[in-house]
């Protein structure tokens, strides 16, 4: 008998959900970054191990919102909660024991899946700082780098998943058209080569990707909140956009196993973190 089902990745923002998703699949395809909250969307990941087929959504971080994207990412979360068959909460082994799921979320009520607590980062642990007593059972500790509790998380999960038919074909390992993952991996090289607070500034939109051309044609558009930014993005000479696309192109060329031909374009969208039209236009609104 199969099993099949999904399991949502939840918890606060920067607790590894992403670099968890990424080693669980074996591919990148969430954004990776040392600023917290660069999880906008839910991201999708499918891994299919043995007979069970695991549906895993890396949700946004459960923030306070300071405005509207922020709300809006706050409510993708607590949807993918109420979505799930399974919860794997994560938190950060250095910062033990958890605070209940229910007081980070602000539940209302406790959710109707069962709960896995899941501490990350155990390499950021040293092994002699041993903890005032150990997790409880219902819990595993992981490192996503080095790979420790991974086959016993999937162990775990894979208990509490429903009997039932693979919903994907066993070779998949998203259900995201790869738009999506282009747009994704423009905002990633932006978190890695601009400073301070303005990636949180920046959007992208695909215009067009012509996925049957060789190399396959993208063009994007980099959205900024004000003309100063655009200014920063562009760079001197154009250095820092290029910069950026070659990044970004390395990335998607990676995933899509083939070579790309990126073309950015950056343009203003005056305060668009905080107007609902431009976060709906953006496909942040639900």
């Amino acid at each position: 008998m199969t099993k099949c089902g999904s399991v949502v990745l939840a918890g606060r923002p920067n607790v590894g959900k992403s670099t968890l998703l990424n080693a669980l699949i074996g591919e990148h395809l969430a954004i990776v970054s040392p600023k917290p909250q660069s999880t906008r969307l839910p991201v999708v990941g499918l891994l299919t191990r043995g007979d069970t087929q695991f549906i895993f959504t890396d949700s946004p971080g459960l923030l306070e919102p300071e405005y509207r994207l922020h709300e809006a990412m706050r409510a993708a979360a607590l949807r993918s909660i109420e979505a799930a068959e399974v919860i794997a909460y994560l938190h950060p082994l250095s910062e033990y024991p958890a605070p209940p799921l229910d007081r980070v979320a602000k539940l209302v009520r406790p959710p109707r899946a069962p709960v896995v607590t899941v501490y990350t980062k155990a390499d950021l642990v040293p092994p002699a700082t041993a903890l005032d007593r150990p997790p409880p059972p219902a819990t595993v500790v992981v490192s996503a780098i080095t790979r420790q509790g991974l086959d016993a998380l999937l162990d775990v999960l894979g208990g509490h998943l429903p009997d039932g038919p693979f919903h994907y074909d066993p070779d998949e390992m998203a259900t995201q058209p790869m738009r999506f993952f282009a747009a994704e991996f423009v905002r990633e090289a932006a978190f890695e080569l601009l400073h301070e607070e303005l990636p949180y500034s920046v959007a992208v939109e695909i215009d067009e990707f012509r996925e049957g051309s060789e190399p396959v044609y993208i063009r994007a558009v980099v959205y900024v909140e004000r003309d100063s930014q655009k200014g920063i993005v562009i760079g001197e000479g154009g250095r820092t956009i290029k910069a950026l696309g070659a990044a970004a192109r390395a990335k998607i060329a990676a995933l899509l196993g083939g070579s790309v031909y990126l073309e950015l374009h950056v343009k203003v969208l005056p305060k668009w973190r905080r107007h609902a039209p431009s976060l709906k236009r953006l496909g942040y609104a639900g």
